[in-house]
């Protein structure tokens, strides 16, 4: 009957559940109304064939009230509601159904012809609200029961101990003992606070504090540890990761806070611990206001903007309510895909994607003239060492070149304020690509003096996820099996992740005067062999067992160490804790723009010309002789950036 009802067109299924729960109630409810006259009557020593005669007499109020009650269930959405997820909310409102429907009753039975005792409708009420309620109850008990066998009969049980005893450990229990189905045995809980150990939450026991975590795992054969605070510390988050990964346990995080909040958490959200997540600091704050000040109603263009910082940044810009957003970028796909997601999202932003290369001079014109931008995000550029390195004369072209472009029309169109995108290898360059970024950063600093165009740079580290990350390649081979490969054991880099990044190039952008260069607290340095290990760990395999990590040599043009400031900045604090500012260079625009021509020119006599060229105009460019020059480095680094930071805490 059921298949039959669910073939007519227009009763889809969720209706044919709701058809079936009405003629559940209906049919409960008769039987009620026929158990309350026989009690009624009965009891008063009335005999079999009055009591049948009575029925006979009421039976069309009673099933006036039927449909009363039922209405009132309506009413109360008891027939919308998801039976296998409700809670106390959903009994209720149950309960309060049949007092009002009960009370509407007794009120109309004044009103009727022929009444029906008052006895009858109250009986009657207690009756079907026990009664729905209680069938309610018992198909999720029997369910439960059903799914719970099932589960445990295929031997696929997850022994799961919850990380936190608060209020997000409590709805990871609830979600997990509703939902049967997912195989999952919440075995207890550990709490950092000493006060929950020993107590219940729901039945299931608090073991004891986080330092107790390895012993509980073990005593308690746990596979699976799911992470139930929303606001851990990094480090913590880290140091509890491997100690369960070297037991073999699987760690789970679940969603943040104002996710909670919003009621939309489920189980589904519950998800793997990154590698992002275990380098990432600590999450930052940031001067809301300083930053609208410069972005909100005013027309802003992204250069690179399909790119991974790029399109970050224009994530992020579009929460400003800019006048417009400007999207340039020669790769079409990236663009393609970063347009649909920011419409989807932004469907009032005001958003144009354009198809262009920053070489073409005429084209950037071509924008500039149309769209006037006030705030220019110039985040384009190739950045891949290795490839630069092969092909040198690209990287003249596409990023000096293009910045070049780029910042004169900024400043001949009155742009307000023009933002480079930097990196840490234009400190001391040892390759093609870094020795291109310092040169435009010498760009932008020659052109401030004599521009009304603020112009500025924000250097920073190696992005996690970005394209060109270790990341994401050691992913692909680790999912191949193996091996995982690096140039050397003791190379060092600075990480951040993309929104991090982005996040703080707009707000060293809401600090430009014009003429700095802004450096971004990269944390602690992270050795990449460590970073190789983790996330083969993490990834639930055991380092040089299962997967292999192989050291390839030191590519050409690549550091052991990078550096984020040269040797004649000074650092100056911000009122950001993480942004600090190199002092300005000093360069003559005509100047800069006579060596770029005459590296425009070395790019058609070969790759050793055109990089001695590049060693002219950018005097602290040097290949690496020998590895010892990087430790040197290091160490120069590491009383440079001491000493600038110690001088910007005093300043």
């Amino acid at each position: 009957m059921g298949e039959y009802i669910s073939k007519i067109p227009g009763i889809k299924k969720r209706g044919l559940k709701r058809v079936i729960l009405v003629v559940m109630d209906f049919v409960l409810i008769s039987i009620c109304y026929f158990l309350a006259i026989i009690f009624r009557y009965y009891m008063a020593g009335q005999e079999v064939s009055y009591i049948f005669e009575i029925m006979n007499v009421i039976r069309g109020m009673s099933l006036l009230g039927i449909i009363t009650l039922i209405l009132c269930q309506w009413i109360m959405k008891q027939y919308q509601s998801i039976w296998k997820l409700a809670g106390l909310e959903d009994f209720t409102l149950g309960t309060l159904s049949f007092i009002m429907g009960t009370g509407i009753n007794l009120m109309t039975s004044f009103l009727l012809p022929v009444r029906i005792p008052l006895l009858v409708t109250i009986l009657a009420g207690i009756l079907a609200m026990i009664a729905c309620n209680g069938a309610r109850i018992m198909w999720r008990c029997l369910r439960y029961y059903i799914i719970t066998q099932q589960v445990f009969e295929e031997g696929d049980i997850q022994r799961t101990l919850i990380y936190g005893a608060g209020m997000g450990g409590s709805l990871v229990a609830n979600e997990y003992r509703r939902n049967p189905q997912f195989g999952k045995k919440i075995i207890g809980f550990v709490d950092d606070n000493p006060e929950k150990s020993g107590t219940c939450i729901g039945k299931i026991p608090v073991f004891g504090t986080g330092d107790e975590l390895e012993q509980v795992l073990m005593k308690y054969d746990i596979d699976e540890l799911i992470i139930a605070i929303s606001q851990m510390n990094k480090s913590d988050l880290k140091a509890i990761t491997l100690k369960a990964k070297r037991l073999n346990v699987a760690v789970k995080t679940m969603p943040g806070l104002f996710e909670l909040i919003d009621g939309k958490f489920n189980v589904g959200m519950i998800r793997d611990v990154s590698v992002e997540e275990l380098l990432a600091r600590d999450s930052i704050q940031l001067d809301y206001e300083g930053i609208s000040d410069y972005l909100e109603q005013q027309v802003v263009m992204v250069t690179g903007g399909g790119g991974s910082i790029g399109s970050e940044l224009c994530r992020q810009i579009a929460k400003f309510h800019p006048t417009q957003l400007i999207i340039v970028d020669i790769y079409e796909n990236n663009a393609y895909d970063l347009q649909n997601e920011l419409r989807r999202q932004y469907p009032h932003l005001n958003l144009v994607t354009l198809i262009a290369s920053v070489r073409e001079r005429d084209r950037l014109k071509e924008i500039y003239e149309t769209y006037r931008p006030d705030v220019v995000f110039h985040a384009a550029a190739h950045k891949h060492v290795p490839l630069m390195e092969d092909s040198p004369a690209e990287a003249i072209k596409n990023n000096v070149v293009g910045t070049l472009h780029t910042a004169e029309l900024a400043s001949e169109y009155g742009v307000k304020r023009f933002v480079l995108i930097s990196t840490d290898k234009a400190v001391n360059p040892t390759n093609v690509m870094g020795a291109t970024k310092r040169l435009c950063e010498m760009i932008i600093q020659s052109l401030n003096p004599t521009s009304q165009t603020d112009f500025v740079a924000v250097r920073f580290g190696n992005v996690l996820g970005s394209n060109g990350s270790v990341v994401p390649l050691f992913k692909k081979q680790i999912a191949k099996g193996g091996p995982v490969t690096l140039t050397h054991k003791e190379i060092v880099r600075y990480f951040m992740t993309i929104p991090e990044a982005a996040q703080l190039v707009l707000q060293a952008g809401g600090f430009a005067q014009g003429g700095e260069i802004f450096v971004l607290d990269m944390g602690k340095p992270v050795k990449i062999y460590d970073l190789a290990e983790n996330l083969i760990k993490l990834s639930g395999y055991e380092p040089h067992t299962e997967i292999e990590i192989q050291v390839t040599g030191l590519r050409p043009g690549e550091k052991l160490y990078e550096e984020l400031l040269m040797d004649e900045e000074g650092l100056t604090k911000t009122d950001h804790k993480k942004i600090f500012i190199g002092k300005p260079g000093d360069f003559e625009l005509c100047t800069v723009k006579k060596q770029i021509n005459e590296l425009i020119v070395a790019t058609t006599k070969g790759s050793t010309e055109l990089k001695a060229k590049l060693k002219e105009v950018v005097p602290t460019y040097r290949e690496p002789e020998h590895h010892k020059i990087n430790v040197q480095l290091a160490q120069s680094n590491e009383e440079v950036m001491n000493r600038g930071i110690k001088c910007a805490t005093t300043n």
